[in-house]
Order: structure tokens, then C-alpha cells, then sequence
């Protein structure tokens, strides 16, 4: 059995006719995002392709990992502002395959930009980027926390 909360129909919630209409979208978007990943939305969404992204906390540093296979590393760009890292770049197509009224492409081509939240503050200047075998890693190093100090008070 489900439990939901409950939402009252009427008093002092306002009346919004397509609520289930709006709910019904948001839970068809959520079911295919899990079944296919975020790349099955049509491109007139203006969002081209997302490439896949992972992020984790070391110790002294966040790691940020990102699959651009096919790409140059002249075709990715990395910026920090404040306290967002993004990744900008674009895949460009290799030829277009026809033979005998035959056409399929499943690979996703196009500019692409990446933002993400970086939880705690680092040292931009310190940031490494490397780019191997398809992987982009960064490395960014937090900033060391400021420690508090222990002032003595004297008495006269």
C-alpha cells in the first residue's frame, strides 16, 4: 500500500484545473528519464545531447568526471564561476553513411554545456583538468578551512 499526503481540493489551496495534467507530465518525464537517461527528450528542446557525469569527495578534493568520447581536447572548454564548474563543448559528426536508401544513426552529435554546483569553495588555482582514453577528470582542490584562533585575555 502507498501512503500519500494528502491535498485538499478546496479553502485555501487555489484552484489549478490542470494540476493532474502537470502532474501526470512530470511523472511520464521522470519514468523515461529512468528507463532511457536524460538523452531520449527530442532536440527541440534546445539541449542538443548531455554528456554522462559523476562527482565525488575525496578527502582533500572533489573529483568531477565526464564520458566525451570522440572529442579533442580543443573541443572542450572549462570554466569555474563561483561556485559552478562548467563544461562547454560539441562532438562534431564524422560523415553521414548512406547506402541504398538505408540511413540509421544512434550516436549523438552537437554543442553541449554542463553546469554543476561544487558544494564547498575551492581553489581555482589549483584546478587540474586531464582528458584520456575519452574521460575528462578535474580535480578540484577545496580550500583549507580557517581555523579558529584562541586569544588569551589578559586582566590589569
Amino acid at each position: 500500500m502507498t501512503m500519500e499526503r494528502w491535498r485538499p481540493r478546496w479553502g485555501t489551496w487555489p484552484w489549478r484545473p490542470f494540476r493532474e495534467l502537470e502532474d501526470m507530465e512530470s511523472r511520464l518525464g521522470d519514468l523515461f528519464d529512468r528507463a532511457m537517461g536524460p538523452w531520449w527528450r527530442p532536440s527541440t528542446t534546445g539541449r542538443g545531447w548531455l554528456p554522462p557525469v559523476e562527482m565525488f569527495e575525496k578527502d582533500d578534493r572533489f573529483v568531477i568526471r565526464a564520458e566525451l568520447p570522440g572529442m579533442t581536447q580543443e573541443d572542450i572548454d572549462i570554466s569555474i564561476v563561483g561556485d559552478t564548474l562548467t563544461i562547454k563543448g560539441e562532438r562534431k559528426a564524422d560523415t553521414e553513411i548512406k547506402e541504398e536508401n538505408y540511413y540509421h544513426c544512434e550516436r549523438a552529435y552537437g554543442s553541449f554545456t554542463r553546469s554543476i554546483t561544487i558544494p564547498a569553495a575551492v581553489d581555482t588555482e589549483k584546478v587540474e583538468a586531464s582528458y584520456k582514453n575519452g574521460i575528462l577528470e578535474i580535480n578540484l582542490p577545496k580550500v583549507p578551512e580557517v581555523k579558529p584562533k584562541k586569544v588569551q585575555i589578559g586582566i590589569k
